[in-house]
């Protein structure tokens, strides 16, 4: 009790006590880079789990910290894979460039859609998210002009990572790079939500009326976090993109985006460390 008192009366001291490293993080993470000595055989299985765990990262900022339930999550992942390969098409295969931009496409498309679900919760936001993830789908099957439709997009062709490293068929390149975007979005995440942003977020997931009450306007933060995990989201089909050259219809498929609500419920939603 004196605890949760000072932690109220400081919330400061209590943010900072948050983002200390925990030793089983640290922990973690190093065992990230056993793969490397146990498993190389396997690395490209690896580097499949990695963007997993990124894409699942980006839909746990929403759901585990602002309470959005989104069954079209898969709209994002798959518009930065489709951009990411349409870009390697076009003739510019350079990966950092390619991320950089795939995750800045995915977020202006989750900015626009965030107006929309800003405005709804529970039954209604699951539904328009559905909606939203199958028009996508739709969409790219549609436009098979630009998208190979379901044939897949052809001619992806990846530059060397930082004009030094091939995507080999190992996946050595693979892991690696995707290990690390995964680290370093995992550190933006974990400061974020360790934040009086992040704060405001699980405030506004437990009784956003009462937020509101408080002076906290649960729409823009709702809006802003939308947008943040739609570039995470868009990052990751680039990076699945990337690593294995191939793009089609399953990045948008609506399997993709139960397959990573289930696996974000079963390993715990709001469960970042920090």
């Amino acid at each position: 009790m004196a605890m949760a008192s000072l932690d109220a009366a400081n919330p400061h001291q209590y943010l900072q006590s948050q983002i200390r490293w925990r030793t089983i993080e640290i922990v973690f993470w190093l065992a990230t880079l056993l793969p490397f000595l146990v498993t190389p055989n396997y690395l490209v299985l690896a580097s499949q789990i990695a963007i997993t765990a990124l894409f699942a990262l980006s839909l746990d900022l929403i759901l585990g910290y602002a309470g959005i339930v989104s069954l079209g999550h898969a709209a994002f992942f798959g518009f930065g894979a489709y951009t990411a390969g349409l870009i390697s098409k076009w003739g510019w295969g350079e990966p950092l460039t390619g991320l950089l931009i795939s995750g800045i496409g995915a977020g202006l498309l989750g900015y626009l859609v965030s107006f929309i679900i800003a405005r709804f919760r529970h039954l209604a936001l699951i539904m328009i998210t559905l909606g939203f993830g199958l028009l996508l789908l739709e969409a790219a099957n549609s436009a098979s002009w630009l998208t190979g439709g379901a044939d897949g997009l052809q001619g992806v062709s990846m530059w060397p990572l930082l004009g030094m490293f091939k995507f080999d068929l190992w996946g050595v390149t693979a892991y690696w790079y995707s290990l690390i975007v995964l680290f370093l979005l995992f550190l933006v995440s974990r400061r974020l939500i360790n934040s009086p942003f992040g704060l405001s977020l699980r405030g506004i997931r437990e009784n956003a009326i009462r937020m509101r009450a408080i002076g906290a306007e649960s729409r823009p933060h709702i809006r802003k976090i939308y947008t943040i995990s739609a570039v995470i989201a868009g990052i990751a089909g680039a990076l699945l993109t990337q690593t294995t050259e191939t793009v089609s219809l399953g990045v948008l498929d609506f399997q993709r985006s139960a397959d990573i609500l289930v696996i974000l419920i079963l390993g715990g939603a709001g469960r970042l460390y920090g």
